[in-house]
């Protein structure tokens, strides 16, 4: 019961697809479009089909098109056959070949004539020319010892390149009677043996004139010789010496280039050594200074001015005193000699002695020139040392003293302590900051020096693989060690004064490393003020060793850049300062003044214009005003016009500018002051007034080539001419004064301040618009023929190009569906070719394990 529905439902669709196919054949909705001829270039719409199949028909022909081209794309299968006439069916083939023949022949020609000029053919045999070779023009050297040598007879050569048989017919036909008379022909063996002997006897003929030319010419030799003396006639000297007085003088360039010829030639210098090569050198040197140093100071009983090194034996010692006296026999009694004769056969001794010694130095200095082995640590001695025992020399050869071979006691322990005393010729880098201050600890600032630059030379790149790496910590180090001495009380600047050669040396050495390590400084300089700012509002100005750290940065980098990532840092860093700092005490106005010069110092090469500077200077001139009711300049913060810290640099007493002296101002200032009476604080303020009225001298040379100098100096001409006379100032600043305020007066004025403009400006003139009414929308309207023309052309233009972008699109759609399907199918392939590996393989693994059970059973 349930079989027979479901082939009824198969039946019924069988039926449904048949009507449907026949459904989709219909011959009547098949469209024909007809064309009566064929125009090239239009497209055409006369196309039998089915409604969709355009679409298909636009496929196929890209296939047939656009797909071929691909896939031929990059494929050179092809061969064309580019030979003279050979698509040419006219030409008959010999005329083709004789054309062809032509052709080569004249492209080798044009290659090999370029320079042939007009000249015939030349035939030739193995790159040489065939008439020169018909000339046999052999070139027969005359120096031989006899013209035959070398050459072959020709009876040799027919017998033996010949075959013989030119030899057995010029033999037969020249002795014709003999062999009519013999009525027998000679064989080969003799022929050849004829020819031997005759030429063994043509060779000892001409060995016997040899030797007969040879004995006529010794005898013609001798013969000359005995005429010869025979023909020598003897000048008298009368005649010679007029012949010596008759030779023409010298000219002077004659002498010139005799003395020339005879001058001293020069010499070749020594190379040129690099500094890897100095640097070894150097550490040798102290090594070497460093052995002796520590041989000094542990010798006790050894003598330091002789020297023994390790293979010495000490052969040549002997007793101080002789024990043992000379025996004598004089006048039949025994004779025992004095003391005094021992002594002279003692000094006698010793001086033997000491020239079998120099000898023996002699030949072991020798010995170690020659040698190439490495040299013992005391073998060199130091230049001092030769020097001090060669001035001993010389003061025992004057005196008549003898030289001493030992010390006293007393003199090896002082020395001893001399060299204990010593600073070590080596050093080793210091890991860590403690480890340097370990190492200077305890020593003057000649020794600190000292201390560095041996360690520098000690460690120096070149020698080591992690030498750099502890040089440049050691950059860090000393640039930390010198922050700290300035910051003891009372600070060490002349140990700062004498590391900073030190620190310069190793900054051109590892500029990369210094200038980060002053970048760190600086921004942590900077981002502490900023800080203090935030919280408090106001900062104080930068201690001594920030001061220095800046004096530092201008010495070992340059200032007069546009831009420098050190340099400029550091000048911003000043300039905020003299900003944002408040001026409330003398050690301020300090602080400030050491500011004030190193900007000058900084700007000095590359006369950047600073504003801050100015306004500190003319604030610092402001704080000595005594009256501040109408003063007719403006005060810039920090400073403030009066209250409360405005007064600071006002005398207590006009009468202590008497007793003044000008004097620098010391840098311990800007750390601290020990002012304990009026007259103290009133030197210490003129000290600071003079200061700054040489900054402001400085400035006025600095900056007087601007246009707007006497602009930028006119508050402080004001402050100098009105409020601050030169009546009120100390001898020394009155001149000083005179000249700040004739550098400002005599500078000429080249224009006015820039202000703004009073006028309103006014505005540029706008185009009005052209305003084209439209009366009916959606129609395109032409005044004239040739704009409808160029409408028209347009509108098909836009049509044709939007098309060619649709058929471009549709290309480019159809290459990417065949190069997927490209990949796909090559994908597919590979699939099917690793099943059926991965199948082989399994079937063998099958097999293999089976057999293997097999053979377990």
């Amino acid at each position: 019961m349930g079989k027979a529905p479901k082939k009824r439902n198969l039946a019924d669709k069988v039926r449904k697809t048949k009507a449907s196919t026949e459904i989709k054949n219909n011959p009547f909705e098949v469209k024909i479009n007809r064309k009566k001829f064929d125009i090239l270039g239009r497209k055409t719409k006369h196309d039998v089909g089915l409604p969709g199949v355009s679409r298909s028909k636009a496929i196929n022909k890209r296939k047939e098109t656009l797909l071929k081209e691909y896939k031929q794309k990059n494929k050179s299968s092809k061969f064309i056959d580019r030979r003279f006439g050979e698509y040419d069916t006219k030409m008959a083939p010999e005329d083709k070949i004789l054309q062809r023949f032509a052709m080569e022949r004249q492209r080798v020609h044009d290659k090999k004539d370029v320079y042939n000029l007009n000249e015939e053919e030349e035939l030739t045999h193995y790159g040489q020319s065939l008439a020169e070779m018909e000339k046999f023009n052999d070139i027969v050297n005359s120096d031989d010892e006899s013209e035959e040598k070398g050459l072959l007879s020709a009876e040799l050569t027919a017998s033996h390149f010949g075959g013989g048989g030119g030899l057995l017919t010029k033999k037969t036909s020249g002795n014709q009677q003999e062999e009519e008379g013999s009525q027998r022909a000679k064989s080969r063996q003799e022929l050849i043996e004829e020819l031997i002997q005759k030429s063994k006897q043509e060779k000892r003929e001409r060995q016997v004139q040899k030797e007969e030319a040879q004995e006529l010419t010794e005898k013609l030799d001798q013969d000359w010789k005995n005429i010869q003396a025979l023909m020598v006639k003897k000048t008298p000297k009368t005649e010679q010496a007029n012949k010596q007085e008759e030779k023409p003088k010298l000219d002077e360039y004659d002498m010139m280039v005799r003395e020339l010829g005879f001058e001293m030639k020069a010499q070749p210098s020594e190379k040129m050594k690099t500094p890897e090569e100095l640097a070894r050198e150097e550490r040798e040197k102290l090594q070497k200074l460093e052995v002796r140093s520590r041989y000094r100071a542990a010798a006790e009983h050894f003598n330091l001015s002789s020297h023994m090194s390790a293979d010495d034996l000490n052969d040549g010692f002997i007793l101080d005193k002789a024990d043992k006296k000379t025996l004598a026999y004089q006048d039949g009694k025994w004779n025992i000699g004095d003391e005094s004769e021992g002594d002279g056969d003692d000094e006698d001794a010793e001086e033997e002695e000491d020239d079998e010694d120099d000898e023996g130095e002699e030949e072991g200095e020798e010995q170690e020139d020659s040698s190439g082995e490495e040299e013992d640590g005391h073998s060199d001695l130091d230049s001092e040392q030769e020097s001090e025992d060669e001035e001993g020399k010389q003061e025992n050869k004057e005196t008549g003293a003898k030289p001493k071979k030992s010390l006293s006691k007393e003199e090896m322990k002082a020395q001893q302590e001399a060299a204990k005393a010593e600073l070590p010729y080596t050093f080793t880098a210091p890991e860590t900051f403690s480890d340097l201050k370990d190492l200077l600890h305890g020593h003057t600032p000649d020794n600190q020096r000292l201390i560095v630059a041996r360690t520098q030379k000690c460690n120096h790149p070149s020698l080591g693989v992690g030498n750099k790496l502890k040089l440049q910590k050691l950059f860090g180090f000393l640039l930390e060690y010198i922050g700290e001495l300035a910051t003891r009380s009372p600070p060490e600047l002349t140990a700062i004064d004498k590391l900073i050669p030190e620190l310069y040396a190793l900054c051109q050495m590892f500029p990369e490393a210094a200038c980060k390590s002053l970048q760190s400084v600086l921004i942590d300089a900077g981002h502490s003020m900023e800080e203090i700012l935030e919280v408090k509002g106001h900062a104080g100005f930068p201690a001594l060793d920030m001061l220095i750290y800046l004096k530092v940065t201008a010495l070992l980098f340059p200032t007069s850049d546009f831009r420098h990532p050190v340099t400029t840092p550091a000048l911003l860093y000043i300039s905020q300062a003299l900003t944002r700092c408040p001026v409330r005490s003398l050690q301020d106005v300090t602080s400030g003044l050491v500011l004030c010069c190193l900007a000058v110092e900084y700007v000095s090469f590359s006369k950047r214009f600073v504003p801050e500077l100015i306004n500190f200077l003319a604030g610092t001139l402001h704080l000595a005003v005594k009256d501040k009711t109408s003063l007719g300049y403006t005060v810039v913060p920090p400073f403030r016009p009066s209250g409360k810290h405005s007064d600071l640099l006002v005398l207590s007493d006009s009468e202590s500018c008497k007793g003044w002296s000008k004097k620098n101002l010391p840098l311990s200032a800007t750390q601290r002051l020990d002012l304990k009476n009026d007259l103290d604080r009133d030197n210490h303020r003129l000290t600071c007034l003079s200061a700054c009225l040489d900054l402001v001298k400085r400035c006025c040379l600095l900056y007087k080539d601007l246009t707007s100098f006497p602009h930028i100096f006119q508050p402080i001409k004001t402050l100098l001419s009105k409020h601050l006379s030169a009546q009120t100032l100390p001898e020394p600043l009155q001149e000083v004064h005179n000249e700040i305020l004739e550098a400002i007066s005599s500078a000429p004025v080249t224009h006015s301040p820039l202000v703004f403009e009073r006028k309103k400006p006014i505005p540029l003139k706008l185009l009005t618009p052209k305003i084209v009414e439209v009366l009916d929308y959606g129609k395109k309207h032409g005044s004239t023929r040739e704009e409808r023309e160029k409408e028209r052309l347009k509108h098909k233009y836009k049509k044709e190009f939007k098309g060619a972008l649709r058929e471009i699109r549709k290309d480019s759609r159809f290459l990417a569906r065949e190069k997927l399907n490209e990949i796909m199918s090559s994908d597919a392939e590979r699939k099917r070719k690793v099943k059926e590996l991965l199948g082989s393989l399994a079937t063998q693994e099958g097999e293999w394990k089976a057999l293997k059970r097999k053979k377990k059973k």
